[in-house]
């Protein structure tokens, strides 16, 4: 029997439920998954608490030689810069040896910071919501359920303002080929696309994480700004490296859209400074 989909990912009392599943990885990418997860448990060992899988990969909608392999670990302690190291290390052996895979990362946290109050919204909803376990005991069942309200959006979201001036120094920071600035294009345009969607999820009342329909959920309330989501859209897929489209977003849509969010949903609660940012990860490996 085929695996039934919630209406815009939510189940019948209104919580979202969990996109990806081990079940859905496409054949593809199974030896990729195994050999991940073979490799997180060696280079962490009895530190890692839980590991996860997320994107098109659990999804379901990777595309061989396309999508990137994107991967959570939990440890039971905070990690080092050792530990970064030793993931990044792993995610590029991963990348030479599958053809399948374009790239990828292994994002680090603690048990206690995905469980803290502060990231419940944030990062305690990535989790919950949006990985799939592969290692170890689930957090999930530690997280609450999570609706798709204006807590969630100002949480997951709600620190665009903050991220923009980080991203005119690193396009100033890249050299100026469409090679460099390829990957820049991409990430902006995810994160602009999903931050657009979360702006208007409440009044959606679901959740996706293809950025199409991402972006035709936010052209309903914002049709004045539909066409630069749709085109940011389309280069969340297939990016390209031109300097312009990065000028637009810093000036033009990311600031918009950074008042707009504060205005409707506010601003996300200050992270501590010397608290390790997992930048994007929340709405990353499409």
């Amino acid at each position: 029997m085929a695996e039934t989909v919630p209406l815009r990912g939510l189940d019948a009392q209104g919580c979202l439920v969990r996109e990806g599943s081990l079940a859905r990885v496409p054949d593809a990418f199974r030896h990729v998954v195994a050999a991940a997860r073979d490799g997180i448990l060696e280079l962490f060992g009895a530190r890692l608490h839980s590991a996860y899988l997320y994107g098109s990969i659990p999804r379901g909608t990777a595309r061989v030689g396309r999508s990137d392999l994107d991967l959570l670990a939990v440890l039971h302690d905070e990690p080092a810069g050792a530990d970064r190291a030793g993931a990044r290390a792993l995610l590029e052996a991963l990348d030479r040896e599958f053809p399948q895979i374009d790239g990828g990362g292994v994002l680090l946290s603690s048990r206690r910071r995905v469980l803290s109050d502060l990231e419940r919204y944030d990062l305690g909803f990535f989790v919950a919501c949006l990985c799939t376990p592969l290692l170890g005991e689930d957090l999930a069942e530690e997280l609450p359920r999570y609706r798709p309200d204006s807590l969630l959006a100002r949480e997951t979201n709600g620190e665009l303002a903050l991220l923009l001036p980080r991203w005119r120094a690193r396009i100033a920071g890249t050299a100026g080929t469409e090679e460099a600035l390829r990957p820049l294009v991409r990430y902006m345009s995810r994160h602009l696309v999903r931050t657009a969607f979360t702006l208007v999820m409440p009044r959606w009342n679901g959740w996706t994480s293809d950025l199409h329909e991402m972006a035709e959920a936010f052209a309903g309330y914002y049709p004045e700004r539909a066409g630069q989501v749709r085109r940011a859209a389309a280069l969340g897929y297939e990016p390209t490296g031109d300097a312009a489209v990065l000028t637009s977003f810093v000036d033009d849509l990311g600031p918009w859209l950074a008042d707009e969010y504060a205005r409707v949903h506010g601003i996300k609660a200050p992270r501590p400074e010397d608290g390790a940012p997992i930048d994007g990860a929340q709405f990353d490996g499409a």
